[in-house]
């Protein structure tokens, strides 16, 4: 008899069952998850899903176990799931080829991008729904030339601003999609208001949410974790997603990036928008970095020095409004967790460096 069960990703054996039986699949179980369900038989666990979030992941059957109607059945288990946490509307991230299936059971494919992934959703909050709300916001934008510029602002700094300030200069309307995934130290609240402050003098900019289908938890979670396997197939979903759904539906003709030099993930979803935008008609501009000195203007280098107390390099990064709030007391707040964080990777760091050194001597 096939039975099913919620399985504790805090039990480490549990947790590593899953991992390894997803390898047989080629899935690796990384991003945000918070629910993970199996099935067994005689104890055997054969089949799996998860949610993060909305979003439907990681579901595989045992080859023995396939066309017995269990996928149905895992669906149905993180459908429940989510509707005990008050989510209504679920997408799903999976390989192409099981594209089909999920339609069989009411899903709606909302991209595909060969041959790495595909994307669909059920339920509630749709993308169509979303995009309903922002042309209610912006309008149609048709007749005009309105580019784009997705921005996560970790804070926000003149680097973020340099490149709205070069859209502006390059096109009439700009519309900011700021990153809703809540994964960043700044809350989404928090950059989605500093992004607004940041640019309230320019004339044609607006500012909405990226929703759950821009650099989100469904087509990119690895903006979030650096460096996993599946980074190809979600900086080419989510380029996709937007090139095929979102940018046709607001009339985006252009989008602006900040050139990446060093950060791999940005790096290969610059590449993969290059790619996918150029066969869809979309003008991907890549602009160089703001830099102070010798020093490129980031998020992460602010970061850096709001960890040490380097006010001289924050106050050349950030504008006013952005210093205004690191000042206020929910920015000292968000000061006080980046200094804990970097103080519990140091203590991991050094506690790795002592178990390698006692390793090597015990091998002496």
């Amino acid at each position: 008899m096939i039975t099913e069960r919620e399985i504790f990703l805090t039990d480490p054996e549990e947790k590593e069952k899953v991992i390894e039986f997803l390898k047989t699949f080629d899935l690796t179980f990384t991003g945000n998850i918070d629910y993970t369900m199996g099935l067994f038989d005689d104890g055997k666990l054969i089949g799996t899903g998860s949610l993060g979030g909305r979003v439907m992941r990681d579901i595989a059957i045992s080859e023995d176990y396939q066309k017995k109607g269990l996928t149905r059945r895992i669906i149905r288990n993180l459908q429940g799931e989510s509707f005990r946490r008050g989510i209504t509307g679920n997408q799903i991230f999976t390989k192409p080829k099981n594209v089909p299936v999920f339609e069989h059971m009411g899903f709606k494919p909302v991209a595909v991008a060969e041959p790495y992934a595909g994307l669909l959703e059920h339920g509630d909050d749709t993308l169509d729904d979303y995009l309903h709300r922002i042309r209610t916001i912006l309008g149609s934008g048709e007749g005009i030339n309105r580019g784009a510029i997705v921005m996560n602002c970790n804070p926000f700094t003149l680097g973020h601003r340099s490149l709205v300030e070069y859209a502006v200069n390059n096109c009439d309307e700009v519309i900011i999609f700021a990153v809703q995934e809540d994964r960043s130290i700044f809350p989404f609240s928090d950059r989605f208001s500093l992004i607004k402050q940041g640019v309230k003098d320019m004339k044609n900019v607006s500012v909405v949410s990226g929703g759950n289908y821009i650099i989100s938890n469904a087509t990119f979670p690895t903006y979030f974790i650096k460096g996993t396997d599946e980074l190809a197939a979600q900086t080419k979903l989510d380029a996709t997603v937007f090139a095929t759904r979102i940018a046709p539906a607001l009339n985006i003709t252009v989008r602006f990036v900040g050139e990446e030099p060093t950060d791999k993930t940005t790096l290969a979803y610059n590449q993969a928008m290059r790619e996918v935008f150029s066969n869809n008609g979309i003008e991907l501009k890549i602009i160089p970095r703001e830099q102070k000195g010798n020093q490129i203007v980031s998020a992460s280098t602010v970061r850096k020095a709001l960890s040490e107390d380097d006010w001289e390099t924050i106050y050349r990064m950030v504008p006013k409004s952005t210093l205004t709030y690191l000042k206020s007391p929910d920015g000292q707040e968000i000061i006080r967790k980046i200094k804990m964080l970097d103080a519990f990777k140091a203590m991991d760091k050094k506690e790795k460096t002592t178990t390698t050194k006692k390793k090597k001597v015990a091998k002496k």
